[in-house]
């Protein structure tokens, strides 16, 4: 409870380090203010200086660091501080887990506000070279013109140049400075966002972990391939190794959204592929992927074996599909799997996969999750088990009633958001359903954000 009004704070204090907040910042309070610490660890005491004030909090930075926490260490990357991209490596990785927890024990606590059990968070499988797929915003220098290539500094769009990044492939990298060095050459203009000119926006790259294979997407401030572009693309195919395709996306809108509409692949393969449970996907430029295949891995294979535990031969609703990454993963445990995805891109690839892995039982359906979920109400049809999967904002009330309407036994929530999670899940609780309990993966070692699993009953509706 708030004892002290934000104007009779002081602009410097020195404060313990309570927890992390769900944006991986510490909680300090002085005298019931509560106050977000950015760099900090539970356990730390430290002198901060407090910036910006409202009535409900504060937001400072560390000016020294009275005394550690047990839990804080060195930062393996030197840009840590710098990029943003890694919010919390400067705490030991063990620490992280028991930290990531409690987020999601208290985020369920402020929103679904039930008892529920968490569980201890199963880690990544690799806490370096993890990630797999790396969007790069492309700026220039005002002078040299010198490609820059990295993230924005927290906070701000200041680009921050990225020549090494422990969490991706050192391939990855390689990559990336080929891409500046070989644009001067031609040169191609980075992107200014404030002017709205240059040519190269960004780069993504969807690399495979199964083969070790990338699939380079340039994305561009035209309508049309230049001369430049193409060529750019060519020397990316031709001489680099390990390059399965070179696509080409154009985006001419004043707009923070790395990809247009339409994407060209210009030079091999417009896919890179990808191992889940023995089975082999295939990932396009605008596809759905988990971007720790590993871990992915592991949240897949969770999940089959509850069901095979729990099912025999179940009828299974995968929706927000993607690909049908948990469909085809399912399908040989399940008598059916229906899925539903909006994406066509990843509709297609999805047959492409069932037919190479000769998949008999999955039924595939184009289309958006909540008109699909009315149609089948309406034709009466039931499921056995339902797999919702919904990007980051979670499920629409709409859908989860239609998923209440279709499925007989259990719901399967698999979740990035766990403030979403626990929206959710009060709604479907409120309507009778009995969340059985909460299992996080850590799909992103050394950043705030958490996967969860949830299995919720139905029995008793």
């Amino acid at each position: 409870m708030q004892t002290v009004a934000k104007k009779d704070i002081p602009e410097s204090l020195t404060v313990e380090i309570e927890k992390l907040s769900n944006l991986g910042l510490g909680i300090a309070k002085y005298n019931g203010y509560i106050i977000f610490v950015s760099n900090s660890c539970p356990g730390d005491i430290v002198k901060i200086k407090i910036g910006k004030k409202n009535k409900h909090y504060g937001q400072a930075e560390i000016t020294e660091i009275i005394k550690p926490s047990r839990y804080r260490i060195n930062p393996f990357c030197k840009m840590q501080k710098i990029c943003g991209a890694c919010q919390i490596q400067y705490i030991d990785y063990d620490a992280q887990l028991k930290f990531k927890k409690n987020i999601v024990e208290d985020t369920m606590h402020s929103i679904y506000r039930d008892m529920v059990e968490v569980r201890d968070v199963i880690p990544s499988p690799q806490i370096h070279n993890y990630r797999h797929k790396i969007q790069y915003p492309i700026g220039e220098t005002r002078d040299s013109k010198r490609i820059l290539a990295g993230y924005y500094k927290p906070g701000t769009h200041e680009l921050v140049n990225i020549k090494y990044c422990p969490i991706q492939p050192e391939y990855c990298d390689e990559i990336i400075d080929f891409i500046r060095i070989k644009s001067k050459e031609l040169k191609i203009s980075g992107y200014d966002e404030k002017k709205h000119t240059g040519e190269l926006r960004h780069v993504v790259i969807r690399a495979s972990a199964y083969n070790n294979k990338s699939l380079v997407i340039l994305v561009v401030n035209s309508n049309i391939q230049s001369d430049k572009i193409k060529k750019l693309a060519y020397s990316i195919y031709t001489e680099l190794k390990g390059i399965a395709g070179v696509g080409i996306n154009y985006n001419t809108q004043k707009t923070n959204l790395i990809f247009g509409e339409k994407v060209d692949i210009v030079e091999g393969n417009g896919y890179v592929e990808e191992s889940l449970c023995d089975k082999i996907f295939k990932i396009g430029a605008k596809t759905f992927f988990q971007v720790n295949p590993k871990s992915a891995d592991n949240i897949f294979r969770y999940v089959k074996n509850y069901i095979s535990s729990n099912f025999d031969c179940p009828t299974i609703l995968d929706a927000y599909a993607g690909i049908t990454a948990f469909g085809i993963c399912m399908s040989d445990i399940a008598s059916k799997v229906v899925s539903v995805e909006e994406v066509s891109e990843s509709v297609q690839l999805a047959k492409e996969i069932i037919k190479e892995n000769n998949i008999k039982n999955i039924e595939l359906h184009c289309e958006d999750a909540g008109k699909f979920f009315a149609k089948e109400s309406m034709l009466g049809r039931l499921f056995d088990l339902t797999i919702l999967d919904p990007p980051r904002k979670g499920c629409t009330i709409e859908s989860l009633d239609y998923a209440l309407k279709l499925t007989r036994s259990k719901i399967i929530y698999v979740s990035c958001n766990p403030a979403t999670l626990a929206r959710d899940l009060r709604y479907l609780t409120d309507k009778g359903a009995k969340v059985e309990y909460i299992q996080p993966f850590d799909m992103f070692p050394h950043t705030y954000h958490i996967e969860n699993v949830a299995v919720i009953d139905l029995s008793d509706i």
